[in-house]
């Protein structure tokens, strides 16, 4: 069966999407489309802008979401059977299997960063990558400090990500270190996305999702809450909601997608940080770059 997946923020380079742009009149169509929805001209930044412009939230979010969404349209034989994205390309994923139509998609993305900025701004946090330790004693590890820290990201065996207050984040990864990690590293991102400090966001968002028309699918979404499939809208909206301040279970994921019968992974949108991730979960599945 062939999977399809969608990274997330952390993905985007500086010209992505240009080529989309030009050589292809339905591509260009949709970003011109998406100029207008968000009121700011985000290709510009996309094609032309610096690593900072691209880096703020606000942009980053909705850049990654376009390129995946745009790239997958213009695909020829994108016939999707199961779908899965990494964290804001879960509405990459959505967009994809029919759950979500374009534009509804994109303004919820942009309403989904703008919420998560505001987040950032209220307590100082961040979010830290650990290595080669084990899932059980990170998060062992996580619950023993005082403050906010929880296991946000778990992208491979061996691959965790941490994320919380500051304070708590940097005396969590000095733990990690004396319990053995490879390397437990602070992360250049603007908060603590996945944990409880995303309450605000997301119940900002909950409103917006809650308003928003989700239809039936064509396929089922792995989605990063329950690393389960999912068909039914009410569930998937609910997932969606949940996900702010929830883990993403990528590991489960894809390990479930395989248990159900993937056999391929496309990644679609910028880079190829979800092949690398699939390859470290399981070396006998293919993955292929859209």
């Amino acid at each position: 069966m062939k999977a399809y997946v969608f990274p997330g923020q952390g993905a985007q380079f500086v010209g992505m999407g240009k080529d989309l742009y030009e050589t292809s009149a339905v591509a260009k169509e949709l970003f011109d489309k998406a100029n207008e929805i968000l009121g700011f001209n985000i290709t510009e930044i996309m094609f032309n802008g610096t690593d900072e412009e691209l880096k703020q939230t606000k942009v980053t979010q909705p850049a990654v979401f376009l390129h995946s969404v745009i790239l997958a349209k213009t695909l020829t034989d994108f016939k999707p059977e199961m779908v899965a994205g990494h964290s804001l390309g879960e509405f990459s994923a959505l967009v994809a299997n029919g759950t979500l139509s374009f534009e509804d998609a994109l303004q919820l993305v942009s309403k989904r960063a703008m919420a998560m900025q505001k987040a950032c701004e209220i307590t100082p946090s961040t979010m830290a990558a650990v290595l080669n330790l084990d899932d059980k004693i990170v998060e062992d590890i996580c619950a023993s400090i005082d403050g906010v820290v929880v296991a946000a990201n778990y992208n491979c065996p061996g691959q965790l990500v941490i994320s919380g207050e500051t304070k708590a984040v940097e005396l969590a990864c000095e733990k990690m270190k004396e319990a053995g990690a490879k390397r437990a590293l602070i992360l250049p991102v603007g908060g603590a996305f996945h944990s409880p400090m995303m309450e605000p966001a997301r119940e900002e968002l909950a409103a917006a999702i809650e308003a928003t028309t989700f239809n039936t699918p064509i396929c089922p979404v792995y989605q990063n809450v329950t690393a389960n499939a999912v068909s039914d809208p009410a569930e998937i909206k609910k997932n969606l909601i949940t996900q702010l301040t929830a883990p993403v279970r990528w590991t489960q994921s894809v390990q479930q997608m395989i248990a159900d019968g993937a056999t391929s992974f496309t990644e679609v949108g910028p880079g190829k940080v979800l092949m690398g991730l699939i390859n470290k979960i399981n070396k006998d599945v293919e993955t292929i770059k859209a």
